[in-house]
Protein backbone atom coordinates (compact mmCIF):
# COMPACT_ATOMS: atom_id res chain seq x y z
CA UNK A 1 0.00 0.00 0.00
CA UNK A 2 1.20 3.68 -0.97
CA UNK A 3 2.10 5.72 1.89
CA UNK A 4 -0.36 8.12 2.47
CA UNK A 5 0.49 11.91 2.86
CA UNK A 6 -2.31 13.10 5.09
CA UNK A 7 -5.59 13.06 7.01
CA UNK A 8 -7.26 13.16 4.07
CA UNK A 9 -5.38 10.25 2.21
CA UNK A 10 -6.10 8.36 5.71
CA UNK A 11 -9.46 8.84 5.46
CA UNK A 12 -10.08 7.85 2.11
CA UNK A 13 -7.66 4.53 2.95
CA UNK A 14 -10.21 3.81 5.55
CA UNK A 15 -13.67 3.91 3.26
CA UNK A 16 -11.96 2.10 0.74
CA UNK A 17 -10.18 -1.04 2.53
CA UNK A 18 -13.47 -1.10 5.22
CA UNK A 19 -11.37 -0.33 8.22
CA UNK A 20 -13.57 -0.80 11.27
CA UNK A 21 -10.70 -0.58 13.77
CA UNK A 22 -7.14 1.95 14.14
CA UNK A 23 -4.91 0.89 16.85
CA UNK A 24 -2.79 4.17 18.38
CA UNK A 25 0.63 3.25 18.55
CA UNK A 26 3.38 4.69 20.92
CA UNK A 27 5.75 3.84 23.57
CA UNK A 28 6.97 4.13 27.16
CA UNK A 29 10.75 5.30 27.60
CA UNK A 30 11.82 1.74 27.92
CA UNK A 31 10.17 0.94 24.22
CA UNK A 32 7.67 -1.07 25.11
CA UNK A 33 4.75 -0.40 23.08
CA UNK A 34 1.34 0.93 24.14
CA UNK A 35 -1.67 0.78 22.19
CA UNK A 36 -5.43 1.44 22.32
CA UNK A 37 -8.28 1.50 19.54
CA UNK A 38 -10.45 3.41 18.32
CA UNK A 39 -13.58 3.44 15.45
CA UNK A 40 -13.33 4.83 12.24
CA UNK A 41 -16.24 7.12 13.18
CA UNK A 42 -14.08 8.67 15.68
CA UNK A 43 -11.20 8.56 13.50
CA UNK A 44 -11.50 12.56 12.05
CA UNK A 45 -11.78 13.75 15.87
CA UNK A 46 -8.18 12.28 16.77
CA UNK A 47 -6.83 13.76 13.84
CA UNK A 48 -8.58 17.15 14.67
CA UNK A 49 -7.41 17.37 18.35
CA UNK A 50 -5.93 13.78 19.15
CA UNK A 51 -7.17 11.30 22.03
CA UNK A 52 -6.63 11.39 25.91
CA UNK A 53 -5.48 9.02 27.67
CA UNK A 54 -4.29 8.88 31.64
CA UNK A 55 -0.32 8.80 31.37
CA UNK A 56 0.52 8.06 34.89
CA UNK A 57 -0.21 4.26 34.33
CA UNK A 58 2.37 4.28 31.14
CA UNK A 59 6.39 4.01 32.29
CA UNK A 60 7.90 6.86 32.77
CA UNK A 61 5.32 9.27 31.32
CA UNK A 62 3.37 11.59 33.89
CA UNK A 63 3.09 11.77 37.48
CA UNK A 64 -0.54 11.28 38.62
CA UNK A 65 -1.39 14.81 39.64
CA UNK A 66 -0.39 15.63 35.77
CA UNK A 67 -1.15 12.66 34.03
CA UNK A 68 -3.45 14.19 31.42
CA UNK A 69 -1.83 13.43 27.92
CA UNK A 70 -3.05 13.47 24.42
CA UNK A 71 -2.67 10.80 21.54
CA UNK A 72 -2.03 12.42 17.91
CA UNK A 73 -1.95 10.31 15.36
CA UNK A 74 0.58 10.89 12.49
CA UNK A 75 -1.61 10.01 9.13
CA UNK A 76 1.93 9.58 7.20
CA UNK A 77 2.64 6.17 9.62
CA UNK A 78 -0.80 4.44 8.52
CA UNK A 79 -1.17 1.16 7.39
CA UNK A 80 -3.37 -2.26 7.33
CA UNK A 81 -2.66 -5.14 9.73
CA UNK A 82 -2.00 -7.42 7.65
CA UNK A 83 -2.93 -10.28 10.48
CA UNK A 84 -6.29 -8.96 11.27
CA UNK A 85 -9.17 -10.31 9.32
CA UNK A 86 -9.97 -8.11 5.77
CA UNK A 87 -13.54 -7.86 6.52
CA UNK A 88 -13.89 -4.74 8.93
CA UNK A 89 -10.33 -4.61 8.85
CA UNK A 90 -7.71 -3.37 11.21
CA UNK A 91 -5.46 -0.66 11.00
CA UNK A 92 -2.32 1.14 12.87
CA UNK A 93 -0.91 4.62 13.53
CA UNK A 94 1.73 6.01 15.68
CA UNK A 95 1.11 8.84 18.22
CA UNK A 96 3.00 11.91 18.98
CA UNK A 97 2.38 12.77 22.63
CA UNK A 98 1.28 15.59 23.37
CA UNK A 99 0.29 18.05 26.54
CA UNK A 100 -3.03 19.27 27.15
CA UNK A 101 -2.16 22.13 25.86
CA UNK A 102 -1.43 20.92 22.41
CA UNK A 103 2.76 21.38 23.12
CA UNK A 104 4.96 18.46 22.65
CA UNK A 105 5.06 15.67 25.41
CA UNK A 106 8.66 15.51 26.74
CA UNK A 107 8.29 12.20 27.91
CA UNK A 108 7.89 11.11 24.82
CA UNK A 109 10.59 9.24 23.04
CA UNK A 110 9.35 9.59 19.69
CA UNK A 111 9.78 13.44 20.52
CA UNK A 112 12.91 12.98 22.25
CA UNK A 113 13.88 11.48 18.00
CA UNK A 114 12.58 14.28 16.51
CA UNK A 115 13.92 16.65 18.55
CA UNK A 116 17.93 15.21 17.94
CA UNK A 117 17.18 14.87 14.42
CA UNK A 118 15.89 18.76 14.14
CA UNK A 119 19.56 19.48 15.13
CA UNK A 120 20.51 17.43 12.51
CA UNK A 121 18.38 19.01 9.86
CA UNK A 122 19.84 22.43 10.70
CA UNK A 123 23.31 21.48 9.92
CA UNK A 124 21.47 20.08 6.59
CA UNK A 125 21.98 16.85 6.65
CA UNK A 126 19.58 13.74 6.73
CA UNK A 127 20.29 10.94 9.00
CA UNK A 128 19.85 7.30 7.02
CA UNK A 129 19.55 3.54 9.05
CA UNK A 130 19.74 0.22 8.49
CA UNK A 131 19.62 -2.20 11.44
CA UNK A 132 19.80 -5.82 11.21
CA UNK A 133 17.94 -6.82 14.13
CA UNK A 134 18.50 -10.73 15.22
CA UNK A 135 15.99 -12.74 17.09
CA UNK A 136 15.20 -16.57 18.53
CA UNK A 137 11.78 -18.96 17.89
CA UNK A 138 11.21 -21.49 21.01
CA UNK A 139 8.88 -23.80 21.75
CA UNK A 140 6.80 -21.36 23.72
CA UNK A 141 7.63 -18.22 26.21
CA UNK A 142 8.18 -20.71 29.04
CA UNK A 143 11.39 -21.65 27.87
CA UNK A 144 14.26 -22.18 25.49
CA UNK A 145 13.52 -25.30 23.70
CA UNK A 146 14.58 -24.43 19.97
CA UNK A 147 12.95 -25.33 17.05
CA UNK A 148 16.22 -26.46 14.88
CA UNK A 149 19.87 -26.61 15.06
CA UNK A 150 21.06 -24.95 12.46
CA UNK A 151 23.87 -22.51 11.68
CA UNK A 152 24.49 -19.47 9.79
CA UNK A 153 22.32 -19.38 6.60
CA UNK A 154 21.71 -22.83 6.47
CA UNK A 155 18.59 -23.80 4.57
CA UNK A 156 15.72 -26.22 4.33
CA UNK A 157 15.98 -29.18 6.99
CA UNK A 158 18.40 -27.28 8.96
CA UNK A 159 16.37 -24.27 9.20
CA UNK A 160 12.51 -24.65 10.72
CA UNK A 161 11.94 -21.15 10.46
CA UNK A 162 11.75 -20.60 7.04
CA UNK A 163 8.49 -20.08 6.46
CA UNK A 164 8.19 -18.07 9.67
CA UNK A 165 10.25 -16.10 8.09
CA UNK A 166 9.05 -15.75 4.72
CA UNK A 167 5.59 -14.72 6.26
CA UNK A 168 7.16 -12.29 8.18
CA UNK A 169 8.87 -10.25 5.47
CA UNK A 170 5.84 -10.78 3.25
CA UNK A 171 3.53 -9.04 6.12
CA UNK A 172 6.32 -6.42 6.64
CA UNK A 173 6.45 -5.45 3.15
CA UNK A 174 2.02 -5.57 2.57
CA UNK A 175 3.29 -2.99 5.84
CA UNK A 176 5.14 -0.87 3.44
CA UNK A 177 8.79 -1.78 4.97
CA UNK A 178 11.33 -2.94 2.55
CA UNK A 179 13.75 -5.51 3.23
CA UNK A 180 16.68 -6.68 2.25
CA UNK A 181 17.40 -10.18 3.08
CA UNK A 182 16.37 -12.52 5.96
CA UNK A 183 18.63 -16.03 7.24
CA UNK A 184 19.09 -18.12 9.19
CA UNK A 185 21.82 -16.95 12.24
CA UNK A 186 24.63 -18.56 13.75
CA UNK A 187 23.09 -20.13 16.87
CA UNK A 188 20.07 -22.84 16.74
CA UNK A 189 16.59 -21.28 16.18
CA UNK A 190 18.32 -17.96 14.98
CA UNK A 191 17.25 -15.83 12.88
CA UNK A 192 17.78 -12.20 11.22
CA UNK A 193 15.51 -10.24 8.68
CA UNK A 194 17.23 -6.78 7.59
CA UNK A 195 15.64 -3.62 6.83
CA UNK A 196 16.35 -1.53 3.75
CA UNK A 197 17.63 1.65 4.81
CA UNK A 198 15.37 4.45 5.46
CA UNK A 199 15.40 7.97 7.33
CA UNK A 200 15.71 7.42 10.64
CA UNK A 201 12.21 8.24 12.27
CA UNK A 202 10.73 5.96 9.74
CA UNK A 203 12.96 3.72 11.21
CA UNK A 204 12.52 3.42 14.72
CA UNK A 205 9.06 3.40 13.59
CA UNK A 206 9.88 0.38 11.73
CA UNK A 207 11.60 -1.42 14.45
CA UNK A 208 8.83 -1.21 16.72
CA UNK A 209 6.66 -2.66 13.49
CA UNK A 210 9.41 -5.32 13.07
CA UNK A 211 8.90 -6.40 16.67
CA UNK A 212 5.06 -6.55 16.68
CA UNK A 213 5.42 -8.39 13.05
CA UNK A 214 7.81 -11.17 14.41
CA UNK A 215 5.70 -12.07 17.06
CA UNK A 216 2.27 -12.02 15.99
CA UNK A 217 3.17 -14.31 12.42
CA UNK A 218 5.50 -16.70 15.28
CA UNK A 219 2.75 -16.89 17.26
CA UNK A 220 0.47 -17.73 14.54
CA UNK A 221 2.56 -20.58 14.00
CA UNK A 222 2.11 -22.07 17.68
CA UNK A 223 5.97 -20.80 18.78
CA UNK A 224 7.62 -17.96 20.75
CA UNK A 225 9.70 -15.03 18.83
CA UNK A 226 11.66 -13.41 21.59
CA UNK A 227 14.29 -10.49 21.11
CA UNK A 228 16.14 -11.21 24.62
CA UNK A 229 19.66 -10.33 23.86
CA UNK A 230 21.44 -13.57 25.52
CA UNK A 231 18.46 -16.38 25.94
CA UNK A 232 20.90 -19.62 26.24
CA UNK A 233 24.53 -20.04 27.48
CA UNK A 234 26.75 -20.73 25.35
CA UNK A 235 25.72 -19.12 22.12
CA UNK A 236 25.48 -16.32 19.97
CA UNK A 237 23.28 -13.29 21.69
CA UNK A 238 21.53 -11.52 19.45
CA UNK A 239 22.35 -8.33 18.23
CA UNK A 240 20.84 -5.12 16.35
CA UNK A 241 23.93 -4.00 14.11
CA UNK A 242 22.96 -0.58 12.92
CA UNK A 243 24.11 0.72 9.75
CA UNK A 244 24.27 4.58 9.77
CA UNK A 245 24.90 7.05 7.01
CA UNK A 246 24.79 11.29 7.14
CA UNK A 247 23.28 12.39 3.34
CA UNK A 248 23.26 16.13 1.81
CA UNK A 249 19.82 16.20 -0.22
CA UNK A 250 21.10 13.14 -2.34
CA UNK A 251 24.94 12.93 -1.82
CA UNK A 252 26.33 10.88 0.92
CA UNK A 253 28.49 12.93 3.19
CA UNK A 254 30.23 9.94 4.56
CA UNK A 255 31.95 9.55 1.56
CA UNK A 256 35.15 11.12 -0.32
CA UNK A 257 37.08 9.45 -3.28
CA UNK A 258 40.30 11.05 -2.23
CA UNK A 259 40.59 9.33 1.29
CA UNK A 260 42.62 6.17 1.80
CA UNK A 261 39.54 4.46 3.11
CA UNK A 262 37.24 6.66 1.27
CA UNK A 263 35.50 8.33 4.33
CA UNK A 264 34.85 11.79 4.15
CA UNK A 265 36.21 14.08 7.24
CA UNK A 266 32.32 14.18 8.43
CA UNK A 267 32.45 10.52 9.07
CA UNK A 268 36.00 10.22 10.61
CA UNK A 269 34.75 12.91 13.21
CA UNK A 270 31.58 10.90 13.44
CA UNK A 271 32.85 7.74 13.99
CA UNK A 272 35.69 9.66 16.33
CA UNK A 273 31.88 10.76 18.49
CA UNK A 274 30.74 7.39 18.80
CA UNK A 275 33.89 5.80 19.74
CA UNK A 276 34.80 8.63 22.49
CA UNK A 277 31.44 8.15 23.92
CA UNK A 278 30.51 4.21 23.01
CA UNK A 279 30.37 3.84 27.24
CA UNK A 280 27.82 6.77 27.86
CA UNK A 281 25.18 5.68 25.59
CA UNK A 282 25.81 1.80 26.51
CA UNK A 283 23.24 1.95 28.78
CA UNK A 284 20.36 3.46 26.48
CA UNK A 285 21.80 0.97 23.55
CA UNK A 286 21.74 -2.17 25.97
CA UNK A 287 19.14 -1.30 28.68
CA UNK A 288 18.65 -4.29 30.46
CA UNK A 289 20.10 -6.49 32.49
CA UNK A 290 20.61 -9.62 30.28
CA UNK A 291 22.20 -7.16 27.33
CA UNK A 292 25.66 -7.63 29.66
CA UNK A 293 25.14 -11.27 29.20
CA UNK A 294 25.72 -11.05 25.14
CA UNK A 295 28.70 -7.87 25.66
CA UNK A 296 31.36 -10.70 26.43
CA UNK A 297 34.51 -11.42 23.88
CA UNK A 298 34.66 -14.56 22.03
CA UNK A 299 30.63 -14.76 20.74
CA UNK A 300 30.69 -12.15 18.02
CA UNK A 301 29.94 -9.39 20.26
CA UNK A 302 31.88 -6.42 20.36
CA UNK A 303 33.05 -5.31 23.47
CA UNK A 304 36.26 -3.53 22.59
CA UNK A 305 36.28 0.63 21.37
CA UNK A 306 37.66 0.32 18.02
CA UNK A 307 36.82 0.86 14.53
CA UNK A 308 37.11 -1.72 11.42
CA UNK A 309 37.10 -1.93 8.42
CA UNK A 310 37.47 -6.20 7.53
CA UNK A 311 37.77 -6.95 11.22
CA UNK A 312 34.01 -7.78 12.94
CA UNK A 313 35.66 -7.69 16.55
CA UNK A 314 35.39 -4.04 16.56
CA UNK A 315 32.86 -1.59 17.78
CA UNK A 316 32.70 0.04 15.08
CA UNK A 317 32.69 -1.43 11.14
CA UNK A 318 33.22 0.42 8.06
CA UNK A 319 32.27 -1.73 5.20
CA UNK A 320 34.29 -1.87 2.19
CA UNK A 321 34.02 0.60 -0.58
CA UNK A 322 32.92 -0.55 -3.64
CA UNK A 323 32.94 1.18 -7.08
CA UNK A 324 29.95 3.20 -8.39
CA UNK A 325 28.24 2.34 -4.77
CA UNK A 326 29.30 6.04 -3.18
CA UNK A 327 25.76 5.99 -1.48
CA UNK A 328 26.21 2.70 0.10
CA UNK A 329 29.55 4.07 2.02
CA UNK A 330 28.27 3.80 5.91
CA UNK A 331 29.20 3.15 9.18
CA UNK A 332 28.24 0.25 11.41
CA UNK A 333 27.90 0.37 14.76
CA UNK A 334 27.57 -3.29 16.49
CA UNK A 335 26.80 -2.92 19.55
CA UNK A 336 23.16 -2.23 20.16
CA UNK A 337 20.85 -5.31 21.08
CA UNK A 338 17.34 -5.37 19.17
CA UNK A 339 15.34 -5.06 22.91
CA UNK A 340 16.38 -1.34 23.23
CA UNK A 341 14.14 1.63 22.72
CA UNK A 342 14.79 2.09 18.91
CA UNK A 343 13.66 5.75 19.44
CA UNK A 344 16.46 7.06 22.14
CA UNK A 345 19.06 4.21 20.51
CA UNK A 346 18.94 6.06 17.43
CA UNK A 347 18.56 9.80 19.51
CA UNK A 348 21.98 8.44 21.70
CA UNK A 349 23.62 7.30 18.24
CA UNK A 350 23.37 10.21 16.38
CA UNK A 351 24.24 12.99 19.52
CA UNK A 352 27.41 10.80 20.05
CA UNK A 353 28.30 11.15 16.05
CA UNK A 354 27.08 14.68 16.21
CA UNK A 355 29.38 15.62 19.13
CA UNK A 356 32.51 14.41 17.03
CA UNK A 357 31.97 16.24 13.91
CA UNK A 358 30.74 19.99 15.95
CA UNK A 359 34.07 19.49 18.68
CA UNK A 360 36.19 18.09 15.72
CA UNK A 361 37.59 14.69 17.09
CA UNK A 362 40.15 12.71 15.29
CA UNK A 363 39.67 9.22 14.14
CA UNK A 364 42.44 7.10 15.13
CA UNK A 365 43.75 4.04 12.87
CA UNK A 366 41.54 1.18 12.49
CA UNK A 367 42.42 -1.99 14.22
CA UNK A 368 42.34 -4.95 11.84
CA UNK A 369 43.80 -7.77 14.15
CA UNK A 370 41.10 -9.68 16.03
CA UNK A 371 41.26 -7.91 19.41
CA UNK A 372 39.84 -10.98 21.18
CA UNK A 373 43.21 -12.55 20.93
CA UNK A 374 45.27 -8.88 21.75
CA UNK A 375 47.04 -9.27 25.11
CA UNK A 376 46.60 -6.55 27.78
CA UNK A 377 49.52 -4.82 26.57
CA UNK A 378 48.39 -4.79 22.90
CA UNK A 379 45.22 -2.99 23.83
CA UNK A 380 46.85 -0.63 25.88
CA UNK A 381 49.52 0.51 23.46
CA UNK A 382 46.32 0.59 20.53
CA UNK A 383 44.34 2.60 23.28
CA UNK A 384 41.69 -0.13 22.91
CA UNK A 385 39.05 0.33 26.02
CA UNK A 386 36.06 -1.97 26.49
CA UNK A 387 32.52 -1.59 26.98
CA UNK A 388 30.92 -1.51 30.66
CA UNK A 389 30.79 -5.12 31.65
CA UNK A 390 27.36 -4.78 33.80
CA UNK A 391 23.92 -3.15 33.08
CA UNK A 392 25.03 -0.88 36.66
CA UNK A 393 28.34 0.13 35.30
CA UNK A 394 26.20 1.33 32.36
CA UNK A 395 23.91 3.30 33.61
CA UNK A 396 26.11 4.89 36.38
CA UNK A 397 28.74 5.85 33.11
CA UNK A 398 25.69 7.50 31.46
CA UNK A 399 24.64 9.37 34.40
CA UNK A 400 27.32 11.34 33.90
CA UNK A 401 26.88 11.85 30.77
CA UNK A 402 25.98 15.47 29.10
CA UNK A 403 25.68 14.19 25.32
CA UNK A 404 22.87 11.55 26.88
CA UNK A 405 21.34 13.90 29.05
CA UNK A 406 21.28 16.01 26.20
CA UNK A 407 19.95 13.68 23.58
CA UNK A 408 17.05 12.56 25.97
CA UNK A 409 16.21 15.58 27.43
CA UNK A 410 15.64 15.98 31.28
CA UNK A 411 12.51 14.00 31.89
CA UNK A 412 13.05 10.68 29.85
CA UNK A 413 16.78 10.96 31.33
CA UNK A 414 16.12 11.22 35.26
CA UNK A 415 13.32 8.48 34.66
CA UNK A 416 15.28 5.86 32.46
CA UNK A 417 18.33 6.31 34.89
CA UNK A 418 15.71 5.71 37.92
CA UNK A 419 14.00 3.08 36.45
CA UNK A 420 17.51 1.16 35.37
CA UNK A 421 19.05 1.76 39.09
CA UNK A 422 15.31 -0.13 40.10
CA UNK A 423 16.28 -3.47 37.67
CA UNK A 424 19.93 -3.35 38.91
CA UNK A 425 18.71 -3.66 42.66
CA UNK A 426 15.71 -6.00 42.04
CA UNK A 427 18.59 -8.41 39.68
CA UNK A 428 21.06 -8.51 42.51
CA UNK A 429 18.60 -9.45 45.83
CA UNK A 430 17.22 -12.37 43.90
CA UNK A 431 18.93 -15.45 43.98
CA UNK A 432 19.75 -17.12 40.96
CA UNK A 433 20.23 -20.81 39.89
CA UNK A 434 23.53 -20.57 39.65
CA UNK A 435 24.22 -19.35 43.41
CA UNK A 436 22.46 -22.41 44.63
CA UNK A 437 24.65 -24.80 41.85
CA UNK A 438 27.25 -23.59 42.19
CA UNK A 439 27.98 -22.22 46.16
CA UNK A 440 25.03 -24.49 47.97
CA UNK A 441 26.68 -27.91 47.63
CA UNK A 442 30.35 -26.18 49.27
CA UNK A 443 29.38 -23.42 51.00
Amino acid sequence: MDKPRDKKDVLELVEKNNVKFIRLWFTDILGQLKSFAITSEELEGAFDEGMGFDGSSIKGFARIDESDMIAKPDPSTFQIVPWRPKEKAVARMFCDILNPDGTPYEGDPRYALKRNLSRLNEKGYTLYLGPELEFFYFRNEKGTEVLDEGGYFDLTTLDAGSDLRRETVLALEEMGIKVEYSHHEVAPSQHEIDLRYADALSMADNVMTYRVVVKEVASKYGCYATFMPKPMFGQNGSGMHTHQSLFKGDRNAFFDAKDKYYLSGIARQYIAGLLKHAPEITAICNQWVNSYKRLVPGYEAPVYIAWARRNRSALVRVPLYKPGKEKATRIELRSPDPACNPYLAFSVMLAAGLEGIEKGYELSEPVEKDIYHLGEEEKKELRITSLPGSLIEAVETAEKSEVVRKALGDHIFNNFIESKKIEWDDYRIKIHPYEIERYLPIL
